[in-house]
């Protein structure tokens, strides 16, 4: 039967439509998550390191746990799939993910400071478990995002608004966390009797236990309105094929699955690259060595230059989209991924020639305490602005790109698995992600001989130069080039999407009519001829 595609229901010829309520609302899931992303893995090898005092283990376990996240990533995807709840089968991984970040982010920064310094142990242990805990639910929440756009809509025209919305929902959560906690910490900074810095509000508790419900208050929100986002389409009759038509998939399959699914092993590589080259230049410490140790003045460059960042992004995230609406997501993540990386060859020029004894060779702001605009800074703004614009258009790009793999196996084997095949996506993109807090701890102690991560109290020495030049250009952009190899073989072009939508319709009319699974397989399979 055909509807309008205002409605609920799938519409004629098997397009899936959102309203334009639910493109804005549900990937503000993103951005509920993101708020975390930033209060825990952003602050809490800091957290762990300056206010518990457990040095380098902070770090360490940043990584332990994000190895940990994402194993656990295919097991609640593989749950997510065997789900049907009166309420969905998105929903109440939103709902209780949510509640178990609340409840363990204030257990971590409210309650373990408290842990006496001669129950260190006890500090060491707490620190593990909430963390683990929080990890969980993280896992919970965070897997929503990738396989809930499944149901959200497979509309080529619709699907790649889910980056900017997604985006604007990530700004929303990340954003607002990134803007306040630096202005919160200055409060809590403990000056010398000539203004400088001796002790970071980074390294005090009463930082922690004010932006602690800060984040949870944005991020209860956020998931409150993502969960009206999907509310309508969190039913049956938008899995797949056809709901009850679907087949349980065993744990066994996955591999083999995964296996024939060569568009999301490249996928995978791709993700991982934009999220590796987001989470490093964007790393809280290696932000606060360059504006705060480099360039001399943290408080005066951080927020122009993240605001110039936001800024310069607008244009790429208008370009991208319609890239992708034209030629496809594969076209516009390979094109502007590619832009991001020449721009960054500027940006690491000028980084090696900056001088930190030499205003005129150093990021300058007339404010704040700022000297005035010289040429370096213009210069840096221009190819720094440029490249962050377009590696932050499509840092998020891989998200939907997710629901187009998990369409491509609906085509291929007939098998609707959207937690799964998110849950892989973010295993890999998550074990590569999990080397950043260790490699900035790791780089810092290599080049500069730190044991502890530096705040802006630290003095500038050469080898934090070259540890921020490494992690601020170069990481990020062997990552663009491991993208664009992997993107260079990727199927998933404009025109196939179509063609796999098309089949994919058809077969779900088949059932609709009482056609078996493996009959609508066999009348329509998933071969080149599949639409003749």
């Amino acid at each position: 039967m055909s509807v309008s595609k205002n409605t609920a229901s799938p519409s004629a010829g098997g397009v899936n439509r959102a309203k334009t309520y639910q493109l804005m609302l549900f990937p503000l899931n993103n951005g509920a998550t993101n708020v975390y992303f930033v209060l825990i893995l952003s602050y809490v090898a800091q957290f762990g390191s300056s206010v518990l005092q457990l040095g380098m283990f902070a770090s360490i376990m940043v990584t332990v746990m994000r190895v940990f996240d994402a194993i656990t990533d295919p097991i609640i995807g593989a749950l997510m799939d065997r789900t049907s709840t009166k309420i969905g089968k998105f929903r109440p991984f939103m709902m209780i993910g949510s509640a178990i970040m609340a409840v363990s982010v204030i257990a971590l920064y409210v309650l373990t400071p408290l842990i006496p310094e001669t129950m260190m142990w006890l500090r060491y242990t707490a620190f593990v478990v909430i963390y683990a805990i929080w990890v969980i639910g993280y896992t919970f929440q965070t897997s929503v995002t990738r396989a809930g756009q499944t149901v959200l809509t497979n509309d080529p025209n619709q699907r790649p608004l889910f980056t900017i919305f997604n985006t604007i929902g990530s700004m929303l959560g990340m954003g607002v966390m990134q803007f306040l906690i630096p202005m919160i910490k200055n409060n809590y900074n403990i000056l010398d009797e000539a203004g400088k810095v001796i002790v970071s509000g980074y390294a005090r508790p009463e930082l922690y236990r004010i932006i602690t419900p800060i984040g949870i208050a944005v991020s209860v929100l956020l998931t409150i309105l993502a969960i009206i986002g999907i509310a309508e389409k969190d039913r049956p009759e938008y899995y797949g094929l056809g709901g009850g038509a679907q087949e349980k998939v065993q744990v066994s399959e996955y591999l083999e699955i995964i296996k024939h699914n060569k568009p999301m092993q490249r996928l995978m590589v791709a993700g991982a690259g934009c999220k590796l080259a987001l989470a490093i230049a964007t790393n809280t410490t290696v932000l606060l060595a360059l504006y705060g140790i480099m360039m001399g003045n943290y408080d005066s460059l951080y927020l122009p230059m993240m605001i110039l960042g936001y800024v310069f992004a607008v244009p790429f995230f208008l370009l991208s989209v319609r890239t992708s609406q034209k030629e496809g997501q594969k076209a516009s993540l390979t094109r502007y991924v590619a832009v991001a990386l020449i721009s960054y060859i500027g940006v690491l020029a000028l980084l090696i020639f900056s001088n930190h004894e030499n205003p005129a060779l150093m990021l300058s702001f007339p404010y704040n305490g700022g000297g005035a605009i010289n040429v370096y800074t213009i210069l840096f703004i221009l190819f720094f602005g440029i490249g962050y614009g377009a590696y932050y258009a499509t840092a998020d790009m891989p998200i939907p790109m997710v629901a187009d793999c998990s369409d491509y196996e609906t085509y291929r084997s007939g098998k609707y698995i959207p937690g799964i095949m998110g849950t892989l996506f973010s295993l890999v993109d998550k074990l590569v992600s999990s080397l950043a807090q260790t490699l900035v701890a790791f780089l810092f102690l290599i080049f500069a001989g730190l044991s502890e991560l530096p705040t802006d109290a630290t003095p500038f020495s050469g080898g934090i130069k070259v540890a921020v030049i490494v992690m601020f250009c170069v990481i990020p952009m062997l990552a663009w080039l491991a993208t664009l190899w992997a993107m260079h073989g990727y199927s998933l072009t404009g025109a196939k999407m179509k063609e796999i939508q098309e089949v994919n319709a058809k077969r779900k009319e088949g059932i609709a009519e009482g056609m078996t699974l493996d009959e609508v397989m066999q009348k329509w399979p998933s071969s080149e001829s599949a639409s003749k």
